[in-house]
């Protein structure tokens, strides 16, 4: 009978733990920082890219993409230990992306690669990269990044989504 009973409630923990994951992503994170990869993937699962950053660190994406508003990354110090988990596709994490510097590589790193389709547009001579966000935190939207023939990046839009709703409201 205990043991039915201790069963239960590991099962009910491991189900508490998986919805606070799944529903507060950033929040749960926080509370791991400084915790192994091994720790990271039983939470959340596998990411959907990793990158090997330039300074010996490492970044895991989590994307919500296509139909989902987010993008998380987990960053590991050299040793593997979470330092960071955040939310990219926000404004603050946009604003911070430099045209004529940053190439696709640099983007991808930052927010994955896209899982919109691809669009190039020849009178341009520009790819675009698109990926849904909500602007001002509640407004649906679109982030795109254009990048040159080189593969640099061009220029950054966010164009709030005209048929979106309010994410206050339920509506989407």
């Amino acid at each position: 009978m205990y043991r039915r009973l201790a069963i239960r409630l590991s099962l009910a923990a491991a189900i508490v733990l998986s919805a606070c994951a799944t529903l507060q992503p950033v929040e749960t994170a926080q509370k791991m920082l400084g915790a192994p990869q091994s720790a990271v993937r039983d939470t959340f699962g596998a990411p959907t890219e990793t990158y090997q950053l330039a300074n010996g660190t490492s970044r895991w994406i989590y994307s919500k993409q296509p139909l989902g508003f987010e993008v998380y990354a987990a960053d590991f110090d050299a040793g593997g230990k979470l330092t960071n988990f955040r939310q990219m596709l926000t404004e603050k994490e946009i604003y911070e992306a430099r045209p004529g510097v940053w190439t696709k590589q640099d983007v991808a790193e930052r927010f994955g690669r896209p899982r919109e389709p691809i669009e190039y547009y020849p009178l341009m001579k520009r790819e675009a990269w698109s990926y849904r966000l909500y602007a001002g935190a509640f407004q649906p939207a679109h982030f795109s990044a254009y990048f040159d023939d080189r593969g640099v990046l061009d220029r950054t839009m966010i164009i709030v989504d005209p048929i979106g709703g309010d994410a206050r409201d339920g509506s989407k």
